[in-house]
């Protein structure tokens, strides 16, 4: 069964229709759990989700419209899944916790609005999906290798990068110290890194489409969110906390976010 095909604002009307049943549901789960972690999860499945809705409620052409959904929603489910197996049996996320005991008894009510922001959220960045799955352009060409070149670059250093530090994480030798290995030798997130380059991956594959200019909105709002609002500020908040000194040596030694050769510390001779 084909479902009907739809313009772009009614698609985006479904969509937000769509994340927003999804984020209530999670919402009454995370309220029985006393758990906001499980917003995160929701955030990458329902992405996942509306690349496949536009992918096939759009006129584009077919190719494209295929590749657009299979890239949309494998990046989403292994983001998902990472997250969710990350989270298992290590109680809530300690971003979540701060709010709930900020927020006190009203802290289940509070959270009601946080998963719904992100459910819009979702409808933005899905915009990309939406332009790519528009486009006209017959056949796949040079553009739309490019654009699946830069997918796996960063899929696959998003997914090293997990990898990693879930290694160095499972040494207990190393609980109290930062990681250093691989990626994280060249900068201090490069799984936000990577995430935010997936998002360009998008921009080829939408060539031919008057709309195209709409698909930079994506990796411009998470480069802002990672590194001023939910991303870099929290995480890094957090890894002082925890590791003091240690965290600060790897400040200053290591870029926050491009990757790049790590300077040396103070003090350290040039030989």
């Amino acid at each position: 069964m084909t479902l009907p095909q739809l313009g772009p604002v009614p698609a985006l009307l479904v969509a937000w229709a769509l994340c927003a049943l999804l984020m209530a549901v999670l919402w009454l789960v995370a309220r029985a759990r006393q758990d906001a972690g499980i917003v995160d999860v929701g955030w990458a499945a329902g992405l996942g989700l509306l690349a496949v809705l536009h992918a096939a409620v759009s006129p584009g052409d077919a190719q494209r419209r295929v590749l657009v959904g299979a890239l949309g929603a494998l990046w989403a489910l292994r983001l998902a899944a990472h997250v969710a197996r990350r989270a298992r049996g290590r109680g809530e996320d300690p971003r979540y916790a701060a709010l709930r005991r900020r927020w006190g008894p009203r802290a289940d009510l509070c959270f009601l609005p946080c998963f719904q922001v992100q459910a819009a959220l979702d409808v933005v960045l899905s915009i990309s999906f939406l332009v790519v799955a528009r486009n006209p352009r017959p056949g796949l060409g040079w553009p739309d290798v490019i654009g699946i070149l830069v997918w796996v670059v960063a899929v696959g250093g998003e997914a090293l990068a997990d990898r990693q530090l879930a290694g160095f994480r499972a040494d207990a030798a190393n609980r109290g110290r930062t990681c250093r290995v691989g990626l994280w030798r060249w900068s201090r997130h490069p799984n936000y890194f990577f995430e935010w380059l997936h998002w360009w991956a998008y921009v080829p594959l939408a060539a031919g489409s008057v709309l195209w200019p709409a698909t930079l909105l994506a990796p411009a709002l998470m480069l802002f969110l990672l590194l001023a609002v939910t991303g870099i500020p929290p995480a890094e908040a957090q890894s002082l906390r925890s590791r003091g000194d240690d965290y600060r040596a790897y400040q200053r030694t290591t870029n926050a976010f491009f990757p790049w050769p790590p300077r040396r510390a103070d003090g350290e001779d040039d030989a």
